[in-house]
């Protein structure tokens, strides 16, 4: 049952909740979390969805805040259902107008599960420093989304620079499946490698993770190679004496090959967002992996950012004593426009 508000208070939803829950003979006991969701409406009803099946696994009161800033009054409206019909258990959905939307904090505040720790999802736009919003300080976890970006690996840099323990995103949580199959790919013996290419769009932020975290754990060159998609293609591991290459072409089933042995396949669907919040929410605690794996984004990012610049400069300079005549002719144009002698240049004082 949907219990609708308009024009309430965070009390008043508190007791909505109670009572509901208290009609239908359920408790708060079982709620092992709270999971914030901070969206706007066009992302909000795919997010519900699915926390709503991830809460199956993970019984959690869900707070879906949809703030709507305007001229108008402040006001807060409130949809609260307990115990749906696909196994939710508690669910607001909040719309906060008006200045109230800048005060997300405040109305979740009173709603959170007590004594129960805090997850917070942004599934479209989020923060650059997840940990300094209001809402973010609350929670012992704090998910973004950096696919959903306009600019992902400009956000993935903003990420690292604000990182702080319980920050993750599921650009990476998508590539625990990847990780795992090349993790029992190398379990076997295999030669020397030498470099890795992992083919997938180049502004892919799932496959810019994972050329970190090869990076990280082989010591040797990893590079991207440009593909259509969808997602991350394949990944060739080059040794001195043949290659290892994973390949899923169609999103669905990975082949697996190399040198001496026979091809074999292996499941690597392309995940949905409710198992990667399942995933998110089986554990709270931080994150080291990703902490390394984002860090070492950020330092090849910068020390890019720097060749890039130096090799601008370097082109500047170069071309820079081809705009002197110009200059010159300019000035000699408007001397000759304003009836003046134009001034001399140094090879015309030269010959006097």
């Amino acid at each position: 049952m949907t219990v609708r508000l308009d024009g309430t208070t965070a009390a008043q939803v508190a007791s909505a909740i109670s009572e509901e829950r208290f009609r239908q003979g359920s408790s708060a006991v079982g709620r092992v979390l709270t999971l914030v969701i901070i969206a706007d409406e066009a992302t909000q009803a795919d997010a519900v969805h699915a926390a709503a099946r991830a809460a199956r696994e993970h019984p959690c009161r869900i707070l879906t805040a949809i703030p709507r800033p305007g001229h108008g009054p402040a006001q807060l409206d409130a949809e609260i259902t307990v115990g749906g019909s696909d196994g939710l258990g508690e669910l607001a959905v909040l719309r906060l107008r008006g200045p109230l939307a800048h005060h997300v904090e405040s109305v979740v505040l009173p709603l959170l599960v007590p004594d129960a720790p805090v997850v917070v999802w942004w599934p479209g736009t989020c923060p650059s420093s997840p940990a300094l919003d209001p809402v973010g300080a609350l929670a012992q976890r704090r998910i973004t989304d950096s696919a959903e970006h306009a600019r992902p690996l400009k956000l993935l840099q903003e990420l690292a620079d604000g990182y702080v323990h319980g920050d993750t995103d599921l650009a990476w949580t998508r590539i625990t499946p990847w990780r795992a199959l090349l993790a029992s790919a190398l379990d076997e013996p295999y030669d020397e490698i030498t470099r890795v290419d992992v083919h997938a769009p180049k502004t892919n932020p799932s496959a810019v993770l994972l050329v970190s975290w090869l990076e990280g754990c082989l010591k040797v060159p990893v590079a991207i190679k440009p593909s259509k998609g969808p997602g991350i293609t394949g990944v060739d591991i080059h040794t001195t004496h043949g290659d290892i290459i994973v390949s899923r072409p169609d999103g669905r089933i990975a082949a697996i090959a190399r040198p001496g042995m026979p091809d074999r396949e292996a499941a690597l669907p392309r995940r949905s967002i409710e198992s990667l919040i399942a995933e998110e929410l089986r554990r709270l605690d931080p994150d080291d992996i990703y902490d390394e794996v984002l860090a070492r984004f950020a330092a090849q990012s910068a020390a890019a950012s720097v060749s890039t610049t130096k090799t601008t400069n370097k082109d500047t300079s170069t071309n820079a004593p081809m705009n002197k005549t110009p200059a010159k002719r300019t000035s000699a144009k408007k001397a000759a426009s304003s009836g003046k002698p134009a001034p001399r240049t140094s090879a015309a004082k030269k010959s006097l």
